[in-house]
């Protein structure tokens, strides 16, 4: 069987921590479950739910919410905390746009969040095939919106700008972790670069709202956490999600510690006093867990506002 990882084959072993009480997923079996299931499947979609190994999916997949992930399975960084595989990636799949739109339809999704893989093989870094799937998803459900958690197109010069103009609701790439950390966790990716793609954002589509992510427990520092908030402030990013990191296996970056509950609120309360319009802050946050109802819920404050 070829390995997921296989970049990380002489590394050394680290053992996993045991999870504290408050991380737990939700098991919830039922039949919404399977039928997300069956919709992804027939239509031979990668999910990230699936391929990050998320510890929502089964709450998620029961109330038809999936993160779909464009451009295949397989990255072509190796970010040191991830559990996507890692290799060449096949070529596009040029029907992939038309599949998305069909799935968001029959999940009746009010909100969907799309994602890909890094494709540093692509001259634009797969930039058009987000234009593609967007105006797709559009096209058969002009009352979804639509969020994309972008890669960072380093060294694709302006090649993001393509994603912006098919108008999604939120753009969203995530900065992960710390600067410190950055050549451990994330050596194929560059701090500066990430902040640089949220502001450029912005400033290329004043009413996109953009987001963006990070993960705590990889050894950071809290007065590190606080600093990558005033970054992202000064990017002008809106959304703020910031979650625990899960260790995948022996192989990946080693879990430093659990953050507690409080903590978690803690940072929450810190964010949305920076002037982030939405935080979302708990162990198991992730990029797009509740991102439908967090988006519907600041809408609907925006409405009771005017």
């Amino acid at each position: 069987m070829k390995t997921r990882h296989p970049e990380k084959q002489n590394k050394p072993l680290n053992p996993i921590k045991k999870k504290p009480d408050w991380i737990r997923s939700k098991l919830v079996n039922s039949k919404e479950f399977f039928l997300t299931k069956t919709i992804v499947n027939n239509n031979n979609l990668v999910t990230v739910c699936q391929e990050a190994n998320c510890p929502n999916i089964t709450e998620c997949w029961s109330k038809r919410h999936a993160t779909f992930m464009i451009m295949g399975d397989t990255c072509t960084r190796a970010c040191a905390f991830c559990d996507v595989k890692t290799g060449l990636p096949r070529k596009l799949d040029q029907l992939e746009p038309v599949k998305i739109a069909e799935a968001v339809k029959k999940l009746n999704l009010k909100h969907v969040v799309i994602t890909s893989v890094d494709r540093d093989d692509l001259d634009d870094g797969g930039s058009e095939h987000f234009f593609a799937t967007i105006n797709q998803t559009r096209k058969q459900n002009p009352n979804t919106t639509i969020e994309v958690l972008t890669p960072d197109f380093l060294r694709k010069g302006d090649s993001f700008k393509r994603v912006l103009d098919a108008n999604p609701d939120v753009f969203n790439h995530n900065i992960e972790t710390v600067p410190s950390l950055y050549l451990k966790v994330r050596p194929g990716s560059r701090y500066f670069s990430s902040l640089e793609l949220l502001k450029n954002a912005k400033q290329v589509n004043k009413n996109v709202f953009t987001k963006s992510g990070i993960m705590v427990g990889l050894g950071e520092s809290r007065d590190e956490i606080l600093q990558v908030m005033d970054d992202l402030k000064a990017a002008d990013v809106d959304f703020l999600t910031i979650g625990q990191y899960l260790q995948p296996s022996t192989k990946h970056h080693p879990l430093d510690r659990y953050y507690t509950p409080k903590e978690f609120d803690d940072l929450g309360i810190i964010a949305k006093a920076k002037g982030f319009l939405l935080v979302s802050s708990s162990p198991l946050t992730r990029s797009s867990y509740h991102a439908d109802e967090d988006f519907a819920q600041l809408q609907q404050n925006r409405l009771n506002k005017h």
